[in-house]
């Protein structure tokens, strides 16, 4: 039997991790050389494994939102050549099997494969050790606590599955189930029920497409301690001689703390940028200033774009217009675009502006952005912050969109605030927090009259750029979006 393993490889630069999002193939699937299997979160983003061999799927090794190390092996597949091969070990171990065991005849001479990496040999003294054995007895199929004892009773029938019923790799829900079929739910939902004993399958969706959310877990987790809330005092004092013959009592203190509070495991996406942060915060001295001006010029300029027949199918938007104007006061004060190099004690002065746009997506706040953003007209504009956006929405973006970046925007105004003390994104020299744009009374043209206003912070390392320079820096921003008309008589 000849079975190739596919390990975890290292999709990112150096990382020694990843997540398990979603498997694309299941034991039994046929698949072919460069055939996407799964999709993984690192570190840095979420990307697609293909497989690099043809085959048949054998096993999964790890179940979705399992974090596996680089070199791990996660999925094995057994090729075509080593199918036939495989009946030889099971028919020569059958006379044996018979000899020594007569009653279990029947039962040896069907005897399959059934464990990941290897197949059935002469002896069991023969089998290879296993390299991760607790990953591979949760992920050994349906049969997988049977089989984990078949090597000390190996004459067990019930350890063994025949090839025609697929291996499946074991997904436990709340109640240690296999979840064939499974509800639709997100890896930390699954984890929060398989914590509260509770069985996904029997919880009520109400999320989108009928997907199972953490609400709809704690309620279920609620309904099943109503009626175990008499029995819970007696259990508590009997936990321990009772925890065998009663399980239901020994789960119900679990969901009532449950109830009180929630620990969310950080890892991927969300790990590092915490890292990140923590870094930043405490290694560049962040300065943040602020400016607060009248923007309705601007406004009724994105208005007009947007009927332009020139610009027809692109997002005009005031975010599009504001990093025009950053990318004009960047042309007018250039120190501004550097970065420190601690190693050299040098600062290095960047002549492109990869300019990064602050995404908040599902798994955690990612800043990929625009390569050689200085470079491109406003429609060339547009079209990358529109696939930037969508891209990051989908969960798609690349680790290397998100390197690079010398400046970056944060759009906090979309969330209806008004402004915040934005921290740098490493390796850049400042960030600007962009506030919700609001009608307010302003003073226009020596009257009081209600205008479009919003508030701009801009952070930005003190090493790099001085009190001086950011301020103009700022300013310029501003009398851009101010005046709009020198997004042509200034570029």
């Amino acid at each position: 039997m000849t079975i190739r393993e596919f390990k975890m490889p290292d999709v990112g630069e150096g990382l020694t991790e990843a997540e398990i999002l979603k498997w694309y193939v299941q034991p039994g699937d046929t698949v072919t050389d460069g055939q996407v299997v799964c999709e993984v979160e690192t570190a840095k983003a979420a990307v697609e494994l293909p497989i690099p061999f043809d085959g048949v799927v054998h096993a999964l090794l790890f179940e979705e939102g399992t974090t596996v190390d680089v070199g791990q092996v996660i999925i094995s597949v057994q090729t075509e050549a080593g199918a036939a091969a495989e009946q030889a070990p099971v028919q020569e171990a059958a006379p044996a099997a018979a000899a020594a065991a007569p009653a279990q005849e029947p039962a040896a001479a069907a005897r399959q494969p059934v464990l990941v990496g290897y197949g059935v040999s002469t002896a069991s003294t023969k089998r290879r050790p296993r390299k991760a054995a607790a990953g591979t007895a949760a992920q050994n199929g349906t049969a997988a606590p049977a089989a984990v004892a078949a090597p000390v009773a190996p004459a067990a029938p019930a350890a063994q599955a025949v090839p025609a019923a697929p291996v499946v790799p074991a997904q436990p829900n709340g109640n240690g189930q296999s979840a064939e079929g499974r509800p639709l739910a997100k890896p930390p939902v699954r984890k929060l029920a398989k914590d509260l004993g509770i069985d996904l399958a029997s919880v009520v969706a109400t999320g989108d497409g009928g997907v199972v959310t953490r609400e709809d877990v704690h309620a279920a987790a609620a309904a099943a301690l109503a009626p175990q809330t008499v029995a819970a005092p007696a259990a508590a004092t009997v936990a321990a001689p009772v925890a065998a013959q009663a399980p239901a009592p020994v789960q119900a203190p679990v969901a009532a703390a449950a109830e009180r509070e929630t620990r969310i495991p950080v890892k991927g996406v969300r790990k590092v940028t915490a890292q990140a942060m923590v870094g930043s915060a405490f290694t560049a001295p962040h300065v943040t200033e602020f400016i607060t001006f009248d923007v309705t010029r601007t406004m009724k300029l994105v208005q007009e774009l947007k009927a332009d027949p020139d610009l027809a199918g692109l997002r005009i938007n005031p975010l599009l217009l504001i990093a025009k104007a950053v990318l004009v006061a960047i042309r007018r004060n250039p120190d501004v675009n550097a970065s420190w190099d601690e190693a050299a004690q040098e600062i290095v002065l960047k002549h492109y502006v990869n300019l990064g746009i602050a995404a908040a997506t599902p798994r955690g706040l990612i800043v990929p952005n625009i390569k050689d953003a200085h470079a491109k007209t406003l429609p060339e504009l547009s079209e990358a912050l529109s696939s930037l956006v969508s891209t990051a929405r989908d969960g798609k973006t690349s680790p290397a969109d998100m390197q690079n970046g010398t400046i970056t925007i944060t759009n906090v105004g979309v969330f209806g605030v008004d402004t915040g003390t934005p921290i740098l994104n490493p390796g850049e020299s400042a960030i600007l927090a962009v506030g919700a744009i609001k009608l307010q009374p302003w003073v226009h043209k020596g009257k009081v009259k209600p205008r479009q206003v919003t508030t701009l912070a801009l952070s930005f390392d003190h090493r790099l750029i001085d009190g001086e320079l950011g301020s103009r820096f700022l300013a310029d921003i501003a009398a851009v979006l101010e005046h709009p008309r020198r997004l042509i008589t200034w570029s």
